[in-house]
């Protein structure tokens, strides 16, 4: 019987110990996989943009956190306003868990508005957070030649408001036809262009004279200067909630409600930006390495040191984590028809 029990006392603890080795040696496992080779993050609009801008500040930070620090390698894959990086992340890119990107959640959220284009299923992509939770708003250069500073101004032009944009999966063309299909201002979107900073350069070129999908974070980073000299004047935010300080006198959209019934509505355009820059891994890829993936994401942006070098650039980061972002996506989802009938039409979309 004595050995009986000692050979049972030992067996358990060499349970015990293989128990507690396996987490170790799962951590291990990632961290030798990544160890040596690249990591790719698509980003999906031009360079010199606010997308652009904040997720190469978190590239560089990124793979002092990740198991094995991969090298990381951002890249631009503008196309269709990110609608390129979110096909490509979802039905392209290698499953293994070094290519991930970054794309707009107005974007994400085109399956829900019945775009074919959009070959993917929101809720099945591998979602890491998002980079930012921030307010929208939209932009005249020199006032469109009309003296436009308030929403007031845009519905009152005289004359046609042409506004820049990606495509129309993009909010820079959504939240625009909202001003358009719902206040019945004179506004025309010109679409082809790779991203925000493309659009600016338009616009100071005199091509277009509006800009819409303009973050907060943005706002007080890339083009910070050009709303100090008063040429790039924000003159509509569209937080549901409150007002940004930032944007000054800029109107809010939801101070011009026609119906308190109308909410909901403009929720489901305007919250996404709730979800501003959020980050995905393909679907399929091992739980293991999304796992890592998630965890070095928040740690990235949790990070002192990515706190001070956006700082230079005066952006700060205000991360949602993957439960989170997920839990936003699925919500937005379940939103009943008749409301996203509603919105789609706003934003120039046909939902059957």
């Amino acid at each position: 019987m004595k050995n009986i029990s000692i050979r049972s006392a030992t067996a358990a603890a060499l349970v015990t110990t293989l128990m507690a080795a396996g987490p170790a040696a799962q951590a291990d496992a990632v961290a030798d996989y990544f160890e040596g080779k690249n990591l790719r993050i698509l980003i999906g609009f031009g360079a010199g943009g606010g997308y652009d801008t904040t997720t190469r500040i978190f590239a560089r930070h990124f793979s002092k956190h990740m198991p094995g620090h991969p090298t990381i390698v951002p890249q631009n894959m503008p196309g269709a306003g990110s609608m390129k990086v979110a096909n490509f992340i979802y039905n392209a890119a290698p499953k293994d868990g070094l290519t991930i990107g970054v794309f707009a959640s107005s974007t994400a959220l085109e399956p829900l508005f019945g775009n074919k284009k959009a070959k993917f299923q929101t809720s099945k992509f591998n979602w890491l957070g998002s980079m930012h939770q921030d307010t929208a708003s939209c932009t005249v250069w020199k006032g469109a030649g009309q003296n436009i500073r308030t929403l007031d101004d845009l519905v009152k032009a005289k004359k046609p408001v042409l506004f820049g944009s990606t495509s129309p999966a993009a909010i820079t063309s959504q939240h625009a036809l909202v001003l358009k299909n719902y206040l019945g201002a004179p506004v025309k979107i010109i679409y082809g262009y790779k991203g925000s900073k493309a659009v600016s350069l338009a616009v100071q070129n005199g091509e277009v004279q509006g800009l819409c999908g303009m973050f907060e974070s943005s706002a007080r980073g890339a083009f910070s200067q050009l709303i100090a000299s008063g040429d790039l004047k924000v003159f509509v935010q569209f937080g549901p909630d409150r007002a940004v300080p930032f944007f000054g006198d800029a109107t809010r959209l939801y101070s011009k409600l026609k119906s308190e019934a109308d909410r909901p509505v403009l929720d489901l355009i305007y919250r996404q930006t709730q979800l501003a820059r959020p980050m995905a891994a393909p679907p399929g890829v091992p739980s293991d390495r999304v796992a890592a993936l998630r965890k070095a994401f928040m740690a990235t942006l949790r990070d002192p040191a990515l706190v001070a070098d956006a700082a230079k650039r005066k952006i700060e980061f205000n991360p949602l984590s993957a439960t989170e972002a997920m839990a936003l996506f699925a919500k937005f989802e379940a939103t009943p028809k008749p409301l996203i009938r509603k919105a789609a039409a706003l934003i120039g979309k046909k939902v059957k």
